[in-house]
């Protein structure tokens, strides 16, 4: 506690953690810091369209973040649980009261042979840039593969496609297994007419990626020039490294407030945390509600009250299909796909308004904390601390 405030750090940037911050940053008494390894938010549902130029899928902080919060651009390597520290890959250390362990979470482990070597990804910005310096340096009659028939590789596949590349996507299962059977034929068509090779079942599972080509199980071998991998996430091991329970895919294990079982300072959002009895879907859907649950829990406890078991809703998935279609598939606050949809150009607007709406979302969130808007008695403000290495986050956004 420094000044009379308490202190949270936040570590991870993405959705979680940014509604987390500023949920926090509206409190007097209440000082916010947040380690990330980059200066910038990224719009993660946007960085398939980065691949192709459509959206930079980059934006300052400043925008972001209100402007109590600090930032400290830098990545965390452990949090000493003992003494309430963070060790920065830089060499120093944050110090905190209450931590919101908001990681996210990245490419899934390319365990299959060649993939770590020559596969690509699109799932944070810098697999997305090299994927875009990649496909710029290939001709656009070469054929490129997508492994991955998730959200992520339905987008993908889509986007480049509409661009004018020669896609396969290999399922390796059924195409877009969190979809209603209905939804599925919507999509396939809109791949189709895009001139996406589709292939699905268990025979079409990815065993081996050469330099200029892809293996599957049963045998056959596809000339890919470029090889895209979207199959899973996979989330940072900082909880491992730091002594923390996890399960077992890595995740930080909560109980139903999302405070660590092992330690009552810890309380985590997003994709890198999972409760013991209900582990939601890795989505920015549940990200931008478990950051606020996250900080109204440390609040509570702040002030000396029981923290309340987590609510969540669900509305459904929305799915771009390149820039022109696009499917909205409904669910049930549980987040149990149903039959509704909404496809074509109307599903492309959906999901458009679902990406500004997200974004201006987390805008908000940042005029509210800075503003300081106090739902405390107003006795102890906050005292910005200046430390080195801390700094102000910037308002720049990245050109595409």
């Amino acid at each position: 506690m420094r000044n009379g405030n308490v202190e949270v750090v936040v570590v991870g940037g993405g959705y979680g953690g940014v509604t987390a911050a500023n949920s926090l940053a509206r409190r007097d008494g209440v000082s916010v810091t947040l380690v990330n390894p980059r200066p910038e938010f990224v719009e993660r549902i946007r960085l398939h369209q980065l691949v192709t130029g459509s959206d930079d899928a980059v934006v300052g902080f400043g925008e972001v973040l209100g402007g109590n919060v600090q930032v400290v651009v830098d990545a965390a390597t452990r949090i000493n649980t003992a003494e309430r520290q963070v060790s920065l890959a830089g060499g120093g250390t944050v110090s905190y009261d209450y931590l919101v362990y908001a990681v996210g979470s990245g490419a899934s482990d390319l365990a299959v042979s060649g993939a770590a070597e020559f596969a690509h990804w699109v799932s944070d910005l810098e697999g997305a840039e090299r994927l875009r310096s990649a496909l710029a340096a290939t001709p656009a009659s070469a054929p490129v593969t997508v492994v991955g028939a998730g959200p992520t590789g339905l987008e993908t596949a889509a986007e480049l496609a509409e661009a004018g590349r020669k896609v396969t996507l290999v399922c390796g299962g059924v195409l877009g297994p969190s979809l209603h059977a209905r939804v599925r034929r919507p999509v396939t068509r809109r791949l189709v007419k895009l001139g996406v090779t589709v292939l699905e079942g268990p025979r079409a599972r990815v065993t081996g990626v050469t330099r200029d080509g892809v293996q599957l199980d049963d045998g056959r071998e596809l000339p890919s020039a470029v090889t895209i991998w979207t199959a899973g996430f996979r989330v940072p091991d900082l909880a491992a490294r730091s002594g923390l329970r996890t399960d077992t895919e890595g995740r930080l294990l909560t109980d139903a407030t999302l405070t660590s079982v092992d330690d009552v300072r810890i309380v985590a959002a997003g994709d890198a945390a999972a409760m013991t009895d209900r582990p939601f879907r890795m989505s920015c859907q549940a990200a931008v509600q478990l950051g606020p649950a996250a900080a109204a829990t440390i609040l509570r406890r702040i002030a000396g009250k029981t923290p309340a078991p987590v609510r969540m809703f669900f509305a459904g998935q929305c799915l771009s299909l390149g820039r022109d279609e696009g499917v909205t598939q409904f669910s049930y606050p549980n987040d149990r796909v149903n039959a509704l949809h909404i496809g074509g150009r109307p599903g492309a607007g959906v999901k458009e308004l679902a990406c500004r709406f997200t974004l201006n979302k987390l805008v908000s969130g940042a005029g509210k904390a800075s503003s300081r808007a106090s739902h405390g008695d107003g006795s102890d403000r906050l005292q910005t601390p200046r430390p080195e290495n801390l700094t102000t986050p910037s308002s720049t956004r990245r050109s595409a």
